[in-house]
């Protein structure tokens, strides 16, 4: 085996461009709450983040306000299509399958709820590669780390030399960090370079091949 033994995958920007749904979704919340949306774009930056942090902290609504606004957010991701507005990255079913060939154990660690992350695997079929899916929730999981955490913890990692983080923005990889565990930061997703590099990407992927091939070389 190479040294990564364990590979840990972000979900939005980086297994699957679940960009257009998160940010039609963001529209539809922000004018539900009253404000107008010139350019759905504009929520280009909320794809990845924990959503309830992109209402408070970015937008700054009130908890009262946010706690609405994740409201209409789900309203519209789940009941009109949202969540289904989505695409798989090309390369990555390729990657997942060969990762699981070798005999990798692979693991979601997504800052999405568990309804949604469950949604898109099982719509796209790439749950079946996954050995272990961990997601927020509003409770213990707010952020990625706790995802991380809660991830190494239910699959037993205790050397974490052997995982790797995969994720395509500033979350992913500080939270990776933070963990004690390298991670692989992708440009495919919606996080820029100087973003990743900033955060202490240890790696940076232009495509799902090269995640591939710089698994495959660290051993």
């Amino acid at each position: 085996m190479t040294k990564y033994d364990y590979v840990l995958f972000d979900l939005d920007g980086t297994l699957t461009d679940s960009g257009p749904g998160i940010m039609s979704s963001f529209a539809y919340a922000v004018e539900k709450m009253g404000d107008p949306v010139e350019d759905k774009q504009q929520f280009r930056r909320f794809v990845g983040p924990p959503l309830r942090d992109s209402f408070e902290k970015s937008l700054g609504y009130s908890a009262e306000d946010a706690d609405k606004a994740v409201t209409f957010y789900r309203e519209y991701y789940f009941g009109m299509g949202g969540a289904l507005e989505n695409t798989v990255y090309p390369g990555i079913e390729e990657l997942l399958a060969g990762l699981k060939a070798e005999g990798k154990k692979l693991i979601v660690a997504t800052s999405k709820a568990e309804k949604g992350t469950k949604l898109v695997l099982e719509h796209f079929g790439l749950d079946k590669y996954f050995d272990f899916v961990a997601t927020s929730n509003d409770a213990d999981r707010k952020y990625k780390i706790d995802v991380i955490r809660y991830a190494l913890e239910q699959c037993g990692i205790k050397d974490l030399d052997k995982a790797v983080m995969v994720g395509d923005r500033e979350n992913d990889i500080s939270a990776a960090a933070e963990a004690g565990m390298d991670s692989i930061g992708v440009l495919y997703g919606y996080g820029d370079e100087e973003e990743l590099t900033t955060a202490g990407a240890t790696f940076i992927a232009a495509t799902a091949e090269e995640v591939g091939e710089i698994i495959g070389k660290n051993k």
